[in-house]
């Protein structure tokens, strides 16, 4: 895993691609696992404030992310313990003042390594559209999957991203905190303890 970590912080496959974005900026690989870790957060891409942190969902996403998982900020960057691997590692940039998609290339260069290197695995949280399609192998959109999350449990759990965009996502949807969240909150603390 040592390696792996360092040969993909190391990467510069996207470099041409992220120089010609509007924030002009060059990759920097942001994720965080350990074979030992028990949860995977499987997310999109980092955004431009984790793209100047380098650590994981240090943004109000984060924030909520935390609170849906209900877990404490010192145990959610526990690398042993939760592995937090989007579908890119780097910030894509911005087009038109909007955050551009996961370059497919990241997760066919890298992602079945990864997954391969957390054998501990018990739980996989899968943040939006990019990470359920992946994991899942579904067609459908995030709504219709998060709303099938049955399915797909106690192995993985589907949730929208949980960006303040999603805001009037979750007003019309309040079986997610009702059904949902207690269900996730229940199988992270039982895979963590």
């Amino acid at each position: 895993m040592h390696q792996l970590l360092a040969d993909i912080r190391a990467c510069r496959l996207c470099a041409d691609r992220f120089a010609a974005t509007e924030t002009e900026h060059a990759p920097r690989p942001v994720l965080r696992a350990q074979p030992s870790a028990r949860l995977l957060i499987a997310g999109q891409a980092p955004g431009m404030k984790v793209h100047h942190s380098g650590l994981p969902f240090t943004d109000p996403s984060g924030d909520r992310l935390r609170d849906w998982l209900g877990l404490d900020s010192e145990t959610f960057y526990d690398e042993n313990r939760v592995a937090i691997v989007p579908m890119a590692f780097c910030f894509p940039g911005y087009r038109k003042g909007s955050d551009l998609p996961p370059p497919p290339i990241c997760a066919r260069t890298w992602r079945r390594q990864v997954i391969e290197a957390l054998p501990e695995v018990q739980l996989t949280v899968l943040v939006g559209g990019y990470a359920q399609k992946w994991h899942l192998g579904v067609k459908t959109g995030v709504t219709e999957t998060v709303t099938r999350w049955r399915d797909f449990s106690p192995a993985a759990l589907p949730l929208p991203h949980p960006s303040w965009r999603n805001t009037a996502w979750l007003k019309r949807n309040p079986w997610f905190e009702a059904e949902l969240l207690p269900v996730l909150r229940t199988r992270v603390a039982e895979v963590l303890a």
